[in-house]
Formats: structure tokens, C-alpha cells, sequence
């Protein structure tokens, strides 16, 4: 079953998704954030139709690793997420994501406005191929 990831904005949530095979992540959608409830609910949705059992969300330590306010937002969200979705909720170190993910867009030479449409997708992207990474090594005996 194919993983979804996300990257939690205050603004924007990105939206990613794995392959059924595991290996690799795609970037899926933006969700345009209005409320908790309804967030949830698309998120929920979104699982729902790729039957995801597991939802991987970034995790916003500061570049000390150390715990912020926006840890304290994401907790929150992450709270209500999980008491609507029955699958497995993943937090995962999304450190320079954002970052590397707009330095990637600037590569491919993606206009300024056009970034701040996707810039989160990939973001949330990074975070999945994260943790896809760290689950294969895991399973490498």
C-alpha cells in the first residue's frame, strides 16, 4: 500500500505520495489550508483513495534538532489527524526541505510565481523519499 506525505504549512499543505512498490515519491497536490477540520478531512480523503495505511508527516525541528513552535503547531495538527485517520501516522525530521526544494525548482528554472504552487509538494516529496530511504535500510539485514 502507498504511502502519503505531507508538509505542513500554515498557509499550504503539500501533498505527496509514493508508488505501491515503495521506492519512490511523487509529488501529488496543494491543499490550501481553510480550517483543521476540513484539512483533515481532504488529507483523510486523499488516503482514502490511494488506500494509504500510513501517513508520513515532516517534522519541523530547528536546524539544532531541537523542538520549536512549529512543532507545537504540527503536534496539534497531527492530533487531530490521527483521531481521523485509523491508519499510521509517521513524524519525520524535515529539516532544509523546503529549502532543497526550492533550490531544485530554481534548477529546473521554475518562474517565481509557478514555485509557490508547488514548492510544498516537493517539499512533502523530500520528506516521503526520507523516509522511504530509512525504511529500506531497515529492511536490508
Amino acid at each position: 500500500m502507498p504511502y502519503l506525505a505531507l508538509d505542513i504549512g500554515s498557509r499550504r499543505i503539500g501533498v505527496a505520495v509514493s508508488d505501491p512498490a515503495l521506492s519512490m515519491a511523487l509529488p501529488h497536490s496543494v491543499i490550501e489550508r481553510t480550517n483543521v477540520k476540513s484539512d483533515v478531512e481532504r488529507i483523510a480523503a486523499i488516503a482514502a483513495d490511494y488506500a494509504a495505511s500510513e501517513i508520513v508527516v515532516g517534522y519541523p525541528l530547528t536546524l539544532r534538532g531541537e523542538r520549536g513552535p512549529a512543532t507545537e503547531t504540527v503536534d496539534a495538527f497531527v492530533a487531530h489527524l490521527r483521531r481521523a485517520f485509523e491508519g499510521t501516522v509517521h513524524l519525520v525530521d524535515e529539516r532544509m526541505t523546503t529549502a532543497m526544494a526550492t533550490r531544485s525548482l530554481i534548477a529546473a528554472d521554475v518562474s517565481r510565481k509557478k514555485r509557490k504552487g508547488v514548492v510544498d509538494q516537493i517539499a512533502a516529496t523530500h520528506i516521503l523519499e526520507t523516509f522511504l530511504r530509512k525504511k529500506a535500510r531497515e529492511a536490508t539485514p
